[in-house]
């Protein structure tokens, strides 16, 4: 009885080709993992106004990044030297890893529904809790003079809360680098927008971001799994008895 180990032409083809897709791999997990830490800082930013689901979903596709390199050693071993386990194995970790990615993406897009009441909610809360906390202020504070914006929806909102109004609702004093200015609703550099819409389109866009970033990914592997299948059923069916 002999094995014979040689491959089909289309299959050694299908063979480096799997090769050649696992250096793709291993660059979406590059892209994952570098997107993940981006946007996770975005968010980090401003968590004070989101609840934790949008620094998880970040933080997932940084977990995939990471486990992607793991993955790839299977594929390329299992490609190089015609090993029918190790492709198994590397086909069966590229279908959770399809299934995952899926999920993140999807998460991103419900995210991104979501933001919107998320966002009003806690940036009324954090208005609130700006005269008495300084981590809140500071954030408030660099909303403002980031977006030039005033409020949750314009200047008024804080009427009721602190007089004067916050100095970063207000541009600084000509000649000035801080904002120093006594800022009331009359003053003539007062931001009239509120920073709702600007938080809001930040966070949305970053959450599309990781629904287009996880979805499109997840094609990619799609097709990876084909080639790790295809080319495990050849190795499988190589073995022949003379």
């Amino acid at each position: 009885m002999v094995r014979s180990m040689r491959l089909p032409l289309g299959s050694q083809c299908v063979k480096y080709l799997l090769f050649v897709f696992n250096l793709l791999f291993v660059i979406t997990g590059v892209i994952l993992l570098s997107s993940g830490v981006v946007i996770r800082g975005v968010y980090q930013g401003y968590q004070q106004f989101l609840d934790n689901k949008f620094l998880s979903v970040p933080s997932f596709l940084i977990a995939i990044g990471a486990i992607i390199f793991f993955i790839a050693f299977f594929g390329c071993c299992g490609a190089v030297r015609e090993n029918y386990c190790m492709i198994i194995t590397f086909t069966s970790l590229l279908v959770l890893v399809f299934i995952l990615e899926l999920a993140g993406g999807i998460s991103g897009y419900v995210l991104r529904a979501r933001a919107s009441t998320i966002i009003k909610h806690r940036m009324n809360d954090m208005m609130v809790a700006y005269p008495n906390n300084t981590e809140v202020s500071e954030v408030w504070d660099e909303m403002q003079r980031k977006f030039n914006c005033c409020g949750t929806d314009s200047p008024f909102d804080w009427k009721d809360i602190i007089s004067p109004l916050p100095p970063s609702c207000c541009l600084p004093e000509e000649g000035k680098h801080t904002d120093t200015t006594n800022c009331t609703l009359t003053s003539p550099t007062l931001h009239h927008n509120g920073c709702y819409q600007s938080l809001l389109s930040l966070i949305a866009s970053h959450a599309l971001q990781l629904g287009g970033i996880g979805i499109g990914i997840a094609i990619v592997q799609a097709i990876g799994i084909w080639f790790s299948s295809y080319l495990a059923r050849s190795i499988k069916n190589s073995y022949e008895t003379v």
